[in-house]
């Protein structure tokens, strides 16, 4: 009976061993984009995502000058629209804000008057 029961628990730590292994290997795997590169979260990027190949988990990190822009992570029509939506979207302000990708379409946008309308918004679909 012990040693049945000290396989089991041999066992379980080589599965807790794996499942670790694979959540590192998982979390080396992101990629960190800055958005828009040198130039930074600004106007005309819709181009920028063309040609890079986004996975969930991936980090985008939005460089600008404090007040000048922000991020605001919307749905698809309020990146159509160019307008907060949903609603309670979460408004990033900080200059620096790093945003993990999910999966599927990523939509951001600055809601500064005028900014989204001039091209200050991107749209990518992470794997």
């Amino acid at each position: 009976m012990g040693k049945g029961r000290g396989s089991a628990v041999v066992a379980a730590a080589v599965l807790c061993l794996l499942a670790a292994a694979l959540h590192v290997e998982v979390a080396e795997a992101a990629t960190t984009y800055v958005v828009g590169g040198r130039s930074g979260w600004t106007f005309n990027l819709s181009g920028w995502p063309r040609g890079k190949k986004f996975k969930a988990g991936d980090l985008l990190v939005f460089n600008y000058q404090i007040g000048a822009h922000n991020v605001v992570a919307v749905d698809k029509a309020g990146y159509d629209g160019c307008r907060t939506s949903p609603r309670n979207a979460k408004v990033f302000t900080s200059g620096k804000d790093n945003i993990r990708l999910n999966k599927g379409l990523n939509n951001f946008i600055c809601t500064l008057p005028g900014h989204c309308a001039s091209g200050m918004k991107i749209q990518i679909n992470a794997s």
